[in-house]
């Protein structure tokens, strides 16, 4: 397998790499248009549906950062920020409210992850919004090893 068939760290830095990545994979694969969705084909980082005389503007974000602390900021506020930065490049600079995913490593200290809330917390506030549903789950320990060697 040459570089080209596989994925590369450039895939996730939403550059251009990126944007050829979503548009070969998933555009290829998702269906026909909506005149009243604004999406996918647009290479945005969030989606708009119209409903009624509105628009409804969502958006998924993921980070992965080691070490989940940093000079300046954390995990929990990255998530917030970027998220809200995407609604707020589809227009929407009010938002109503996030979901929050969370993949945790098997091991994880509960007392980090309680921190890591806290900003999650304060960074809501500052953006005049809250968290409304959520999930967590678990991978074991090296678990991304092993999924990032499958081919």
């Amino acid at each position: 397998m040459s570089r080209d068939d596989r994925i590369g760290l450039h895939h996730g830095a939403g550059g251009p790499a990126m944007r050829e990545l979503v548009r070969s994979v998933f555009m290829s694969r998702s269906g026909t248009a909506h005149a009243d969705v604004v999406g996918l084909a647009s290479l945005d980082d969030g989606a708009a549906v119209r409903v009624g005389d509105r628009w409804l503007v969502f958006t998924t974000d993921t980070h992965v950062v080691n070490p989940p602390f940093f000079p300046g900021g954390d995990i929990g506020r990255l998530a917030i920020s970027g998220t809200v930065n995407d609604l707020a490049m589809m227009g929407a600079t009010d938002p109503i409210g996030l979901a929050c995913a969370v993949v945790l490593e098997e091991g994880f200290e509960i007392a980090d992850l309680v921190r890591i809330q806290e900003s999650i917390d304060r960074s809501c506030r500052e953006a005049n919004t809250a968290i409304h549903t959520g999930d967590t789950k678990v991978m074991g320990r090296g678990e991304i090893d092993r999924i990032a060697t499958m081919v």
